[in-house]
């Protein structure tokens, strides 16, 4: 995947996450996007995103660092 194919994902990402924030805590909100990464992405996408949050994530908002982590782990 290139690197602008990477920005959108990270720039996606962090969107569904400020776009959940209303569902209260940061753990809700994460369990919400790591939810729709894992119905709605493609395979590679979600491998994408996971390893760019194990690579570092600092682009990521703190919400969707969760997710990922949570989408990661097998929680979705």
């Amino acid at each position: 995947m290139s690197h602008s194919q990477l920005d959108m994902l990270i720039q996606m990402a962090n969107q569904i996450a400020d776009n959940n924030t209303h569902h209260g805590s940061d753990a809700a909100a994460a369990h919400y996007v790591a939810t729709h990464l894992h119905k709605f992405w493609a395979r590679s996408m979600k491998q994408q995103i996971i390893g760019y949050h194990d690579d570092d994530g600092n682009r990521l908002t703190p919400v969707a660092r969760l997710a990922v982590r949570q989408l990661a782990s097998g929680e979705s």
